[in-house]
Parts: structure tokens; C-alpha cells; sequence
């Protein structure tokens, strides 16, 4: 496995975006090769997508899915071993009033048993879980 990151869904959307970080763009093409993303940050980028209207811009998120997304990044599954770390994460944090909202913490598993780096923009939801290394590439 060549991947260093995994991509949250907001790093996914960063390039489609009116005026995308200039800096998240540098550090998206210098890690070409490097990235994946995760079946959870999937579902939630085409759940966005197939509720959009016909449209031009529904057509440039479509090609940007198929021609970036799927075409260059592994999906990695939430599978056995990322279950059972988000449960022990969850009952943890919960245990200090800090429940995680679900999706965020199937990311954080799927980063934290693959040994990968989490590309998000919600550096915040992400600060308390354990073992886990998330970085912003817009700063």
C-alpha cells in the first residue's frame, strides 16, 4: 500500500469548490499516488451529488468523481478491525461526554488502523481520538 492519506469528504470537495485553497491544491497534486479514501467519505460525496438537480454542476462533480476519485484512490472499507477500534473510541470519549458523531469516527478508525494521515478540514472533530494523525492541507 502506497498510501500516506485519507481523504475526509471535505478534503474530497475542497477541489470542486468556487475558490478552492490554493495551498490544499499544491499538497493534493504533490500527493498524487499517496491518497485514498474511505467507503463512508464515498457514500457521503455521491449522497450530495445524486440529490443534486440536472445541472452543469452536477455534471463537473460527476467527472470529478469518476475521473479523481475513483479512477486514482483506493476506497478502503470499514471493516472488522476499524469497527472495533471506533467502538473502543467511542465508548471512551463518550464515557467524557465527548461523543463522536458516527461517520467521523469511521474515518478516524479507517486512518487510524490503515497507519494513514486524515486530510480534513474539521481538524476539531477529530482532535480527541486516540493514536490518530489529522491534518488540514488549506493552512
Amino acid at each position: 500500500m502506497n498510501e500516506r492519506f485519507l481523504l475526509d469528504t471535505n478534503a474530497l470537495s475542497e477541489p470542486l469548490r468556487q475558490s478552492p485553497s490554493a495551498t490544499f491544491l499544491q499538497r493534493f497534486r504533490e500527493s498524487s499516488g499517496q491518497m485514498a479514501t474511505a467507503a463512508p467519505a464515498l457514500c457521503e460525496i455521491l449522497f450530495g451529488y445524486r440529490r443534486m438537480s440536472l445541472s452543469r454542476r452536477r455534471a463537473e462533480i460527476e467527472s470529478f468523481i469518476e475521473t479523481v476519485i475513483l479512477a486514482t484512490m483506493p476506497i478502503l472499507p470499514y471493516g472488522r478491525e476499524a469497527a472495533e477500534w471506533h467502538a473502543a473510541e467511542r465508548a471512551r470519549l463518550s464515557a467524557i461526554g465527548r461523543t463522536p458523531p458516527f461517520v467521523d469516527g469511521q474515518m478516524a478508525a479507517i486512518a487510524a488502523t490503515q497507519g494513514l494521515i486524515l486530510v480534513t478540514a474539521n481538524l476539531a472533530d477529530f482532535q480527541h481520538f486516540a493514536g490518530l494523525t489529522v491534518v488540514d492541507w488549506r493552512l
